[in-house]
């Protein structure tokens, strides 16, 4: 799972690079907005671990509110884009989230985000842990993630109570991508989630007005199911 994780995401890197912040209504006009409405617009001496970087979007946005920033992937391709993209603002890592320990001191980090990351790692627990071990006392956990309710409609015969395994087919500039990902039930995500932090706020995030003006069917599709789920945890 994780070769091919790493592999597709380096062979989307150029399109994450060049395409995806201007191309991807459901990255610039429905899960970023969302996202970023629940980090203080000033990160002035604060340190946080972009978690699952991509091309590196969060750690610019994230270097412009203040904050001191580590920004770590998977993927060298990801990696490299994301040094390309902030220099030598933030130190940029190539690593798997599931390797434990986390290279980090305990107490490290005041924020730590992961956009649509969680989702492509199967064992929450482990990585969960060493998020709360690496968090300041009080340090925020904000992620999102697919949402357990839209994802369950990829598959011919789910088992919602399951930890499922799915492979979606992404079209990108005229080329398809097979990507991996888990689909838990919503339960699991609460849960497990609550094992090591205290759940402060559940958003289902809405599209922008931009969005309807672009994408009106997207825009009805989304406010009838959402697509992504964000949590803001506490430690």
């Amino acid at each position: 799972m994780k070769d091919k994780v790493k592999k597709v995401f380096n062979d989307l890197a150029s399109v994450y690079e060049h395409g995806i912040d201007q191309d991807s209504l459901y990255n610039s006009e429905y899960e970023r907005p969302a996202m970023l409405k629940q980090l203080p617009e000033d990160l002035s001496g604060k340190k946080v671990l972009d978690a699952g970087c991509a091309a590196g979007w969060y750690t610019q946005k994230l270097l412009e509110r203040g904050a001191d920033v580590i920004a770590t992937d998977i993927s060298p391709d990801m990696v490299e884009a994301t040094q390309r993209r902030v220099k030598e603002q933030a130190k940029v890592l190539c690593m798997d989230l599931e390797a434990a320990p986390l290279p980090f001191l305990d107490c490290s980090f005041d924020y730590i985000v992961s956009s649509l990351t969680l989702h492509y790692i199967n064992d929450w627990e482990r990585i969960f842990r060493e998020f709360k071990r690496i968090l300041k006392p009080k340090g925020k956990l904000l992620f999102s993630i697919h949402h357990p309710i839209t994802d369950i409609t990829w598959k011919e015969h789910p088992k919602y109570f399951s930890t499922e395994l799915i492979i979606d087919t992404w079209n990108k500039e005229g080329n398809l991508y097979e990507v991996p990902f888990y689909r838990r039930p919503l339960q699991d995500v609460f849960n497990i989630t609550l094992q090591y932090f205290s759940i402060q706020q559940v958003v289902e995030p809405q599209p922008t007005v931009t969005f309807k003006e672009k994408n009106p069917k997207g825009f009805e599709k989304l406010m009838k199911r959402p697509q992504f789920l964000i949590i803001d945890a506490h430690n």
